[in-house]
């Protein structure tokens, strides 16, 4: 009998034990899933669109979530829109950098205003429908710019979009393959300006190949970014968009719900604090320009505005 009630005993403490241990185990899955290294979850897949300024601040991202203790998986330049938001749907992508603008044009047509806190207010209602969550806005805005040479802006008269009515017909307009079907490029242009070029020619979406095509004639016009620094370098005219065709274009970053911490909230919103398009136009022209390196030159910023200790 007294064997048998030791051994009771001791079933007894094991009993307790194991509970204990599985009752910690369990709180501490918990805790790794939304607390602060979010270790449990595995490493944060973070991607950008294929054009220098979207992989710039996706790697401004990135090294925010790093100080803040997330792993890093990052898959740059991954490509455009078509491309990410399924992958992002999927939740193959957790985290990347988008615009209000064209976001919402391409989620719901037609909705998408110059007004930057009513079109985020929309295009959060969409991405809740998608398992996404929009963080705020940055002040810096990116927006698609028609863009001539000098010598071009001269001996047409242009300074605003609407002064190319009477030309476009005899110019050839350069940009990204997907222009001819964006609501916000050539249909865009042709709806609200009345503008349809002679020809178009698919480059890249604002990338070097525009600017080269435009640099030797190779095209009259060029779609670039407003914060592409090579205009200003090049001494370059970007059009007045006088008619209002392109909508409100802050930066914000989206995040995958499901992933979603304060921790992850507070790293990405202290990018979006200290962007704006003034900086953003100077950082794009240090890569395109300069040639220098992408993760560098968001890490510097990010020091000299103080969200990154050095």
């Amino acid at each position: 009998m007294i064997h048998s009630r030791r051994r009771l005993r001791r079933q007894a403490r094991w009993s307790v034990l194991l509970g204990l241990a599985l009752l910690g185990s369990a709180c501490g899955g918990d805790e790794g899933a939304g607390g602060a290294n979010g270790d449990s979850q595995g490493p944060l897949t973070l991607s950008s669109a294929d054009f220098t300024e979207n992989e710039i601040v996706a790697r401004m991202y990135a090294l925010a979530l790093e100080q803040a203790g997330f792993e890093i998986e990052g898959n740059y330049q991954l490509g455009a829109r078509a491309v990410i938001l399924p992958e992002f749907e999927s939740g193959g992508i957790d985290v990347y950098p988008e615009y209000i603008g064209s976001a919402l044009e391409e989620l719901s047509p037609g909705a998408a205003t110059a007004d930057t806190e009513e079109s985020l207010g929309l295009l959060r209602e969409q991405f809740e429908e998608r398992g996404g969550t929009v963080l705020d806005a940055a002040e810096a805005q990116d927006k698609n710019g028609l863009v001539v040479t000098q010598e071009t802006a001269d001996e047409l008269g242009l300074a605003n979009v609407s002064d190319l009515a009477e030309a476009a017909g005899d110019l050839t307009l350069g940009g990204p393959p997907e222009c001819p079907e964006r609501p916000l490029c050539a249909p865009g242009y042709e709806e609200t300006y009345g503008i349809t070029f002679g020809e178009f020619v698919p480059l890249d979406s604002g990338g070097p190949l525009t600017s080269e095509a435009l640099a030797s004639g190779d095209i009259d016009v060029a779609l670039l970014f407003t914060t592409d620094g090579i205009i200003a370098e090049n001494e370059w005219v970007l059009l007045e968009d006088d008619q209002g065709l392109q909508p409100a274009e802050n930066l914000v970053p989206v995040v995958r719900t499901e992933i979603l911490t304060d921790e992850i909230e507070e790293a990405l919103n202290s990018v979006s604090a200290v962007l704006t398009t003034e900086a953003l136009t100077e950082l794009n022209r240090r890569v395109n320009a300069d040639a220098e390196d992408p993760e560098e030159v968001a890490r510097t910023f990010l020091v000299d505005e103080g969200v990154l200790e050095e």
